[in-house]
């Protein structure tokens, strides 16, 4: 009889235990995003051909490229949407 109520009460969930989809939520918001490389490559081209193709600026590039994907993800995330 002790057993089986043991058996019972490791069946029982939590009374506050969030349901499955507020967990994943939970999870992906946790989640660090980092762009793409062929995103970031594709803006990173763009911005040397706008600048006038003029080499030895290629890092700047990418990492201006990589922080206007970020801050374009971040402004997602806040109005709710998803990308």
């Amino acid at each position: 009889m002790l057993q089986s109520k043991i058996f019972q009460n490791e069946r029982q969930k939590p009374t506050n235990a969030l349901p499955p989809t507020a967990k994943a939520d939970l999870r992906q918001s946790k989640k660090e995003f980092k762009p793409q490389a062929d995103d970031v490559a594709t803006r990173a081209y763009f911005s040397f051909v706008n600048q006038g193709s003029l080499p030895g600026h290629d890092v700047q590039h990418w990492l201006e490229a990589e922080a206007q994907l970020l801050v374009e993800h971040n402004l997602i995330q806040s109005h709710g949407l998803r990308a």
